[in-house]
Parts: C-alpha cells; structure tokens; sequence
C-alpha cells in the first residue's frame, strides 16, 4: 500500500517517521510537511493530489497553538476544519482510507467519568470548536473507510510539548506555579505512532470497507499537569520546587477543559492492544 503522512515535522509525524524509519516495511511512505503540502492553502492541497495518489491517508497536521487560535481562527479553521473537509473529499475521490488525529478538546471538561466515544461533545474553545467541525465534516463526506482518533496532551521528544517545556524551565528557575485543577492523559507520540502503524497491518482493515468510526486513544492513567511536572522533574533529577495553583490563578486567553480522560476500551478491543500507562511511556524518555 502507498501511505501518505501529512504533517511530518510535526511531533507524531515525526514519530511515525522514526518507527518506519527503524524497521523493514510492507508500505511505500510518503512523509509530507508544510512546504510539500500545506493544509492552510486549499490550491496547496489540490495541486498536491493532482500528482500523486494514495491508498491510506494519515493526517497528523493540525493548528494546535491553543491561547494563538483564539486570535487566529480563521487560520485555525483553515486548518483543522475546511482542511479536513478537502482531504475527506479527495480521499473518497481517490478510494483512500483517511485516519485523522482529533483530540480531547471535543469535550467541556465538566464529566466526572472518563470521556466515551459516544459522549456528547461541547467544546469551550476555538481549538476545540475547529477540530469538532472537522470531525464532522470527515463523517459527513467520507460515512466509509475513514478513522477519527482523538488523542490527548501529546509530548515526544520532537516540537514543543510540555515535557520539553518543562525540562527547560525547571532548569532555569528554582520554582515554578502549575495548574493542578486541570485532568487528563499523557500520550507519548511514538505510542500512538504504533497503534496508527499497527491499525494499518491489520488484515480487517486493509481488506474490508468499513463504516467510519471514532475512537479514543491515549497512555492508560490520569494525572494533572501539576503532578505531571513533578513526575517530569523526578524523572530527569532536576530540583525544582512545583507549586499548585489553580486555572483561575493562571488565566489564559482560551479556556481549558477540567477533566478530558478518555476511555480506551474500544480501540484496544477492536485491534488487539495493549495500552501502555502514561507513567511508564514517560519514562522511556529517560
């Protein structure tokens, strides 16, 4: 099969990229970044099609600067709606599978249950309101062989993630104010990098339509971001004091979700996988 990855410089473009790239593959890749094609031009888009054609398609582009989007929602629009809603439409065109990375901002935070599939979504930001319209545009175009996959406080050692953010400030300063009234799911990219690698070898998916589905998937586990940069500390030996605040001691100009913890049950069930927890995943980077 040819495979397309947009979105290669990106962290889990980037992630899926060292796997391919560090084992012998049954797959043709081809990795694509902003230059090749880039999703916030719909004619950069289109003239990329022209030329080239593709079994599965795997978006892992988005606009994902959270606070930016508020300011920036045309642009962010572009990129994780009307963007999608293109793609959808050329993969139909050409027969392609799509599997595109959606994330937990679907969802308003205010359950005290992790999130399901199938749970109502309500996003409170500009991000979140994006990413949910590209979903449903996905499903609305393409009701057969395409993947949603939402995803969750994604980190690698590619790009800025918080990880990276906080082994830099941690050795900068002696102590550092982080929220702790804000729950979710570690996901290291290069886990999540497999289960794309792994859903593509598998034989159901590869030889049979299918309707199109969402699934969640990140590391097993929750944490906040405060104890998240504690365990980061730990981890790395930095002396850092972390002190906990809350969301309203910390304003933002997007608001953030209270507690996106999904439930992984399906995704796991339908393609046989072992989710690993946040805690050990972390500590591969290590």
């Amino acid at each position: 099969m040819k495979i397309l990855v947009i979105g290669a410089n990106g962290q889990l473009g980037k992630s899926v990229q060292k796997i391919v790239s560090s084992a012998k593959q049954n797959n043709e890749f081809v990795f694509v970044g902003r230059g090749e094609l880039d999703l916030s031009k719909k004619e950069s888009i289109a003239s990329y099609f022209d030329n080239n054609n593709f079994d599965v398609i795997i978006n892992c582009g988005a606009y994902t600067a959270v606070d930016k989007a508020e300011e920036e929602q045309n642009l962010t629009n572009q990129v994780n709606h009307l963007a999608v809603k293109q793609l959808a439409g050329i993969a139909k065109e050409q027969k392609a599978k799509l599997i595109h990375i959606s994330t937990d901002y679907v969802f308003d935070g205010e359950s005290d249950k992790p999130y399901k599939e199938t749970d109502t979504t309500n996003p409170i930001n500009v991000y979140g309101k994006t990413k949910l319209a590209g979903e449903k545009a996905l499903q609305e175009i393409m009701p057969t062989n395409a993947m949603i996959i939402r995803t969750s406080w994604v980190y690698s050692e590619y790009g800025n993630n918080f990880v990276k953010t906080m082994l830099r400030l941690g050795k900068e300063r002696d102590e550092l104010n982080i929220v702790s009234d804000q729950i979710g799911s570690p996901t290291y990219a290069t886990d999540l990098a497999e289960v794309i690698l792994k859903i593509i070898n598998n034989t159901n998916y590869r030889n049979k339509k299918q309707s199109t589905e969402i699934y969640h998937y990140s590391n097993e586990g929750e944490i906040s971001w405060y104890g998240f940069a504690k365990e980061i500390f730990e981890l790395a030996d930095i002396q850092c004091r972390v002190n906990s605040i809350t969301t309203g001691e910390y304003p933002t100009p997007a608001q953030r979700p209270k507690n996106t913890v999904m439930q992984n049950d399906k995704i796991a069930r339908i393609f046989g996988l072992k989710i690993a927890n946040w805690k050990a995943s972390l500590g591969l980077l290590f």
